[in-house]
């Protein structure tokens, strides 16, 4: 699984809308259905995905879109779910991953602040919960309950094996709610810019649901505030808007680096 190293400094200050030339998004039909296998799963895990949908319906999907609605400006995300090539348009700047490299094109220095390495796949991952948590090299064992506002959420604590990903150290928790079986909450730890990771455990609330082709997808991801450890008030919001999830692949075209786009490197 490609994982992301979530950086603590950019994520809240990223802002872009869609002001760069586009790629032209033309859907083709996928030449040939992929054979769809069933995973073992922890029992409740299991049951979270069915709640949204069913993990062979997300397996079966090929494309994912929606924009991100920010207070300043509006992005929009495109994901290969079989690949994770993807590709973000935000204003005066494009950013996207062709399978082997992340590039970033924009209009001037100052249009995209960030590390866009970090930025092309990070909402993705916290968009797609709790589905890329099916995803190869992960291993479940039983969290401690989440405690909020009276309310426990049962929940598995989520590591991956070494050298999958870009940094095997972080962990994610996911919660839900005992009686819908929803995703509830998704915590995760970050890795810094200097590479070492932190045991701080960061909290999303996941309580804003909307069913596209079959599965559900959040409206809203909230960010908590926690304190000594326990999960405390909102502290900010991202919604998105005009989700799509086909099986329909998108033309390469689409993730190719453009001629003024520069390679990121790692680190």
């Amino acid at each position: 699984m490609k994982k992301i190293a979530i950086t603590v400094l950019g994520m809240f200050l990223i802002i872009a809308c869609n002001n760069t030339t586009k790629k032209a998004e033309t859907p083709k039909e996928t030449p040939k259905a992929e054979k769809v296998v069933t995973k073992n799963y922890p029992e409740n895990l299991q049951k979270v995905f069915n709640a949204h949908g069913g993990i062979d319906t997300w397996n079966a999907s090929q494309t994912l879109i929606y924009e991100m609605v920010k207070p300043e400006a509006t992005e929009k995300h495109v994901t290969d779910l079989k690949s994770r090539k993807a590709r973000i348009e935000g204003k005066n700047f494009s950013i996207g991953y062709d399978g082997t490299t992340v590039w970033l094109a924009q209009k001037d220095t100052t249009a995209f602040k960030g590390n866009a390495r970090f930025y092309h796949n990070l909402y993705f991952y916290f968009y797609a919960m709790p589905f890329v948590l099916g995803d190869d090299g992960i291993t479940y064992t039983e969290a401690e309950n989440l405690l909020y506002e009276g309310v426990e959420y049962p929940g598995y604590k989520i590591s991956y094996g070494d050298n999958v990903g870009d940094s095997p150290e972080d962990n994610y928790f996911i919660y839900y709610n005992p009686e819908t079986f929803h995703m509830e909450w998704l915590g995760y730890t970050v890795t810094y810019y200097n590479g070492e990771p932190s045991n701080k455990v960061s909290y999303i609330r996941y309580g804003d649901w909307q069913e596209v082709n079959g599965i559900l997808l959040p409206k809203t991801l909230t960010w908590h505030k926690t304190e000594d450890g326990k999960v405390t008030g909102e502290r900010n919001s991202v919604e998105f808007t005009n989700v799509s999830l086909t099986n329909k692949t998108m033309e390469n075209s689409m993730y190719e680096r453009p001629a003024d786009g520069v390679v990121v490197p790692k680190g």
